[in-house]
Parts: structure tokens; sequence; C-alpha cells
């Protein structure tokens, strides 16, 4: 028996190891590829996530809007921001800032004041294409894409409550013609417009260029030299109130303060809807709201364009984010924002409400618009025929360097002087010994363009090219005869047209010592890219003046016409 034993104590059956081997290494495997995959998924999700969390950081898109919708664009701003937008691994902010669009054309095309304005703007979005014209005019290189219209407003004559119901029938080619109420039945007396400088106050440019047009427009350069334009302008000037507010929002004001009909010193003063609603409905609001008037037939709208501004302040991340943010403006969800803010938009008919004095009537013809160059003559034969029109003497380079140029010089000043209603014009020309060893030469006297006309029209005729190119001493000579020949109570200029640095006579200390201040103010209208831009600028802001930057010669009607707009 014990023999029987020791043999089952031998015999033992085990577990064969490779099977076991074989699983391990599968599931030992199988790990791998988990480990694997979840540290790619991990990895790839922190990459996008770099992306998406800004690898270059955040960038700020400053954007200055006219004072009327600012607060509805910044409230397209924040649903912008909600979006988490990333534009080249920068995390996009929008800050909006309420500016009048004078201050952001006066800052971008001098030395912009961030004590008084704030952070240079990389957009800007002012109430009419108006303004990106005349940014275009004194330095095309400051606007960085073509602009584009987030919505529209139509132009109204805002009038106290008892005026508006007779006014049913205005329209705006009335407005040179209708001097007193008796018109309407009424014995208010004398019937005014005021009309803000139109330099400065989109409402009344596009007021007087609907009265000149006299029906659908457009107003064209031909057309604004007739007599017949000249003639609407003298009826328009003449009819001008004593006293004129300088904003569209003082005359606003004015009207609203005034118990009855003419108390505020005019009677009607134009304004865009959305102004007048916002006027209406703000802070200030009058205690009995002005009315708007939508006057018969084309009616003239302001187009609240869109611009993405150019220059070396404005880095490639704010140009594609101005761009992206244009877009998301006119989708049909922020343009009912926009629309709630008191504009017109294609997508949607919802207005404000409520909205006391603004009844949003259906504008059935829109005013075609004069184009960009037109414009700028527009404004300056308004400042030509306004107060007596200005006192200018334009001092013009014949230097060699301007031979392939003179013929569109000559053109850009005939035209002017054509367009001139009143005032007084001069015109010299200056080079290198033109009047015996003087760089200068005095070709008309500056006096009555009614009067010198034909003399100006042959001394612009007969202009040609020398040799030199002695602008400070010739503009010296050319300020001192303007300056003895100021006009008391009206704007004096000194223009200048050139298209190189001064290269001899006296230096710029010396032009400096011999200028007397602000009183006469010396603009240039510099043509390419060889000017001495600091030294005209230095004259420029000495003397309260300007300097446009063109950078071909075909830019020059529209900067002259810009630099003649303004009556300061």
């Amino acid at each position: 028996m014990s023999r029987h034993r020791t043999l089952r104590a031998k015999v033992r059956r085990g577990i064969a190891k490779w099977p076991v081997l074989i699983v391990v290494f599968v599931v030992l495997i199988g790990l791998g590829w988990l480990i694997l995959s979840w540290t790619g998924g991990v990895l790839d999700k922190r990459s996008q996530a770099l992306a998406q969390n800004c690898s270059e950081g955040d960038a700020v898109l400053r954007l200055a809007a006219t004072p009327s919708i600012a607060g509805a664009v910044a409230d397209v701003a924040r649903a912008y921001s909600a979006t988490r937008p990333v534009v080249y691994d920068h995390c996009i902010a929008i800050e909006v800032t309420s500016l009048d669009s004078s201050a952001v054309l006066d800052g971008l095309t001098t030395a912009w004041d961030e004590q008084k304005l704030g952070k240079r703007p990389h957009a800007w979005l002012p109430d009419s294409t108006l303004w990106a014209n005349r940014l275009t005019a004194l330095n095309a290189k400051l606007v960085g894409s073509a602009p584009k219209s987030v919505g529209t407003s139509p132009v109204l004559l805002a009038a106290p409550e008892a005026a508006a119901p007779v006014l049913k029938e205005f329209r705006w080619s009335d407005m040179p013609e209708v001097t007193d109420w008796s018109k309407f039945g009424q014995s208010w007396g004398r019937f005014s417009v005021a009309m803000p400088d139109p330099a400065t106050n989109t409402a009344s440019a596009l007021a007087i260029q609907s009265a000149l047009a006299g029906g659908a427009g457009p107003v064209t350069a031909e057309s604004l030299g007739s007599d017949a334009a000249k003639a609407k302008l003298t009826k328009l000037a003449a009819a001008v109130p004593p006293e004129v507010p300088a904003t569209t929002r003082e005359a606003l004001r004015r009207l609203g303060d005034s118990a009855t009909v003419n108390a505020a010193g005019f009677s009607v003063t134009p304004v865009s809807e959305v102004d007048l609603f916002k006027h209406n409905t703000g802070k200030e609001a009058p205690s009995k709201p002005l009315v708007g008037v939508l006057p018969a037939g084309p009616a003239p709208v302001a187009d609240f364009p869109y611009v993405a501004l150019g220059g070396t302040e404005v880095g490639e991340a704010e140009v594609r984010a101005a761009q992206a943010f244009r877009e998301f403006m006119t989708e049909p969800a922020q343009q009912a924002i926009l629309a709630r803010g008191g504009l017109r938009v294609e997508s949607t008919q919802d207005r404000p409400s409520p909205s006391p004095g603004v009844s949003w009537s259906a504008v059935t013809e829109n005013l075609v618009p004069a184009d960009a160059t037109t414009t700028q003559q527009i404004s300056s034969a308004w400042a030509s025929a306004d107060r007596g029109g200005q006192v200018v003497t334009v001092l013009a380079d014949v230097s060699t360097s301007m031979k392939p140029r003179l013929d569109k010089v000559k053109s850009a000043l005939r035209g002017q002087i054509d367009r001139s209603v009143s005032g007084s014009f001069g015109l010299w020309a200056f080079a290198r010994d033109l009047d015996g060893s003087k760089p200068y030469r005095q070709l008309v006297a500056t006096g009555p363009v009614t009067e010198k006309r034909d003399a100006l029209r042959r001394s612009v005729d007969g202009l040609k090219t020398s040799d030199g190119s002695q602008l400070y001493s010739a503009l010296a000579a050319c300020y001192e005869a303007a300056h003895d020949g100021f006009v008391a109570g009206r704007v004096n200029r000194v223009v200048v047209i050139t298209d190189g640095a001064s290269d001899g006579g006296i230096d710029l200390a010396a032009l400096k010592s011999r200028l007397h201040g602000t009183d006469l103010a010396v603009s240039f209208i510099a043509i390419g890219g060889e000017v001495d831009k600091g030294a005209l600028t230095d004259i420029a802001q000495t003397t309260g003046g300007s300097v446009s930057v063109v950078e071909s010669v075909d830019g020059l009607e529209a900067a002259l016409g810009q630099v003649l707009s303004t009556n300061a």
C-alpha cells in the first residue's frame, strides 16, 4: 500500500505557461494602445485649447462710432464677444467709443490726442460716407478698405410741434425759394432753415445737396458750376438766420427749448431720423418732442458706413478683426439690434417704440448721392457763398517736377474758380527766378471772385513750369501779402499746392518767424511722396491750417474741395 501512495505522490498535473503569457501580452498591447490613444487625444485637445485660448494673447479692436448709434454698436460688440472670436491666434475684444465724426477726422489727419479722445481707433463708424470721402481726400492711406453701410437713416426737418403739420407738402428743393411762413398760410413771419456748417454736420450737407439736385440727383461737377446752381446757393446763403448753431445737436436743443415757432431764431433744422429719435428719447429730452417731417420727393439718406482704418498703427490682427466684425454687424440678428437703436435695415421693419416725434414714414425714393469728388466741391461751393465767402490765396508749385501734373492742377483750379459763388480769390506761382530773382510771382491779386473770374481763368491757363522750388521764400512773400489784405469777419487762408521740398532761399526757421499766428491759416495739398511732410505739418500747425496728402494728382480736386469746405 505504501508503494501505491508513493506512486500517486509523484504524479502532478499543472496549467501550461504559454497560454498565460499570450493573454498577458495581449492585455499589455491593449493597455498600451489605450494609453497612446488617450495621450494623443489629450495632446490634440491641448493643441486645440492652445489655439482657442489665444497663443498670441489678447487683442483689442477699437471702434469709434458716431454718438447716435454708439450704444447699439456696443450691444452688437457684446454679442460678438460672446462668440469668443479668435483672429490670428488672438482673442479679440471690441472696444466701442462714442465720438463725434469731426473729432475723429481731425484726430486721424493731424495728431491723435489720447487724453481727449482715448486711444486711436482701428475702425470708424460715422453717420455718412461723406466722412470717408473727406478722410480719403486728406490721406487715402488711412482708409483700409472700402466703406460698407450697416444701416441707413433719412434726413428729416426737425420742427416744433405746431409747425410740423403745415409742412407736409414741403420739398427740399423749396429751401432756396421759401422765405416766409405765409407760403404755408401762417403768420409766423420769416421761414428759415438753420444749417450748421455742412463740413461738420452731415444733415446740413445732405440737405444742401438735395436742394441743388432739385429732384432725384445726382449733383455733378458740371451742374454745380452752372449759373442756376450758383443762384440757388446764393439764395440759400441769404436765407441763413443771423445766428446758426455750430452743431445739429445744439440746433435741436434750441428748437426744443422754444415755446413758440421761430422763438429759437430759426424755424426748422435738418436732422437724421436716428439723431432726432435719440434727441427726443435721451437723458436731455425736451418736455415737448420735436417732430420729424419727411419732405416730399427723393430723400437724402445717411448711410452709416463701417470704415476699417489703415496706417502704421493698425496691425494685421486688427485688420482681420475689423473685417470680421464688419461682417458680423450685417447679419440679421445684429441688424435687429441696430434697428432697435433707430437705424433702418433691410432685414427687418421693426422700429423702436415708443418714439415720440418720429413716425418712421416710408421712404419711397432715395436721392442719388453725388460722387466723392463732387461731394467735396459742394461743400466748398457752399463755403464760398455762406456769409460772404472766404478769402483764399492759392500758391501753386510750377517747378519742373510738376510738369506731368500741371494739366490736372489747372483743371482743379479752374473748377474751383468757376464754382465759387462769392468771396475772394487770388493766385500766385512759385519755382525759382520767376520774377527776376524772385522765386514767386503774384499772378492775380486776391479780390472778389465775381470781378476777377476771367483774369483768374487766364492766369491758370497760362501756368507753365520752371526750374527750382523755393517754397519757403515764396510762401513768406505770399503770406505777407495775404496778411496785409486780411478781411475781418471772414475766413482767410493760404492754400499751397506742391509736390516737393524747398530747395533754396530762406529756411524753415526763417519762414516760421514771419508767420503771424492762427488767424490766417496755411493749408497744404501735398502730391506724391517727395514732400517734406514733417515741415509742412509744422507750418500748418503753427497757423491753424492742415496738410492733405494725395498719392497722385488725380486726388487733387477732392482735396482742394475738402480744404476749402470748412468755415473755420
